[in-house]
């Protein structure tokens, strides 16, 4: 089968290359469902940030510039994203770096561990018990199905990225599970009191959480869920129109800045596409396909490192690396040098 890797450009974070992932994967599985499609976000952990919340920028916390919301607001964002979306938190998790998920004798890959606590969910008695008294019992065996069944590929890639603690990853299937459990009731015209009352909603999402993990105690939403899940908020309130310094710096820095930081470390960036290809569930022959900055680091990339057994053929949309090459600005190729001979020659 053939694997195709997703890089994304300047300003690319975890939403919006979601939104475009989940475009591209439905037309490559109408027209080529050949194809495997694997991500490569990196702009959330290496693209750049305001890491002192703009202190460098003149009168940015007066003009509505890092607005920090609390967490009832991320709550209430989060569930309005999964109402709309129940595979919402899982395609995001998605977007995580490949794990490695090979099998160490007498102990299970955090993706064997996943599969088999969710595999028993739907025959869990008392588990349906409690979901029959919330009334949402009748509908709790085809939202499992839709979630984790085997035609979920939310849930593949969920399992492709697993890396223990799993804390974050139950919490996500709970959550995917009531929402979906919502939605069919709705489709189906049941209506029970779960549907208005966020502590009947939260009640089932626990029960459901309780049997992944076994009753061990869980420290909640994992690091990776909180730093790239739960600031989804973050823009509360902030319209891109309004001319307000701070906000609009807010919206507009990281498209420079990411230009500017990939010329400074970009080396990260490669790092990461690197281990993406070389994932041992990414299967030759690889295609990487890159947007913007995202084709210049696989340039870099492609000339730094002799990837030629796997990868075979380069793709790049809207990517100034030729641009690059000719002003002398490119890391890995000075102007008036050729292309390495292992560089693929489809591009």
């Amino acid at each position: 089968m053939t694997s195709v890797i997703f890089v994304h450009g300047t300003g690319g974070r975890k939403e919006a290359y979601a939104a475009t992932f989940d475009q591209i994967e439905q037309t490559l599985s109408h027209r080529r469902p050949d194809v495997a499609l694997f991500s490569c976000l990196w702009g959330d952990d290496y693209g750049a940030q305001l890491h002192a919340q703009g202190v460098s920028i003149p009168t940015h916390d007066v003009t509505s510039g890092g607005q920090t919301p609390t967490e009832d607001d991320k709550a209430v964002q989060l569930w309005q994203a999964l109402y709309a979306d129940p595979f919402y938190e899982l395609r995001l998790l998605g977007l995580r770096p490949l794990q490695s998920q090979k099998a160490v004798p007498g102990k299970q890959t955090p993706a064997q561990e996943l599969k088999s606590r969710t595999q028993g969910l739907a025959a869990n008695e008392k588990l349906q018990a409690t979901l029959d008294e919330l009334k949402i019992g009748v509908v709790f065996a085809e939202a499992c199905d839709h979630i984790f069944g085997k035609d979920s590929k939310p849930f593949g890639r969920l399992l492709a990225t697993a890396a223990s603690p799993l804390d974050g990853d139950y919490a996500a299937i709970a959550r995917a599970i009531v929402s979906e459990s919502r939605l069919l009731c709705k489709e189906r015209e049941i209506y029970p009191w779960l549907l208005v009352s966020d502590r009947l909603r939260d009640q089932a999402v626990d029960a459901i959480q309780q049997v992944l993990t076994q009753d061990e105690t869980s420290r909640g939403v994992v690091d990776w869920t909180k730093k790239h899940l739960m600031e989804l908020a973050a823009n509360l309130g902030t319209s891109a129109i309004q001319r307000r310094r701070g906000a609009i710096m807010d919206g507009t820095y990281p498209f420079a800045g990411d230009i500017l930081l990939y010329q400074a470390k970009g080396h990260k960036i490669r790092e990461l596409i690197r281990q993406q290809v070389m994932n041992d569930q990414v299967k030759p022959p690889v295609y990487l396909m890159a947007h913007s900055l995202g084709g210049i680091a696989c340039v870099d990339l492609l000339i730094e490192q002799d990837l030629s057994p796997k990868v075979k053929g380069l793709i790049t949309v809207g990517s100034q690396a030729p641009f690059f090459y000719e002003i002398g600005a490119l890391q890995q190729l000075d102007y008036g040098d050729s292309l390495p001979p292992h560089f693929p020659k489809n591009w």
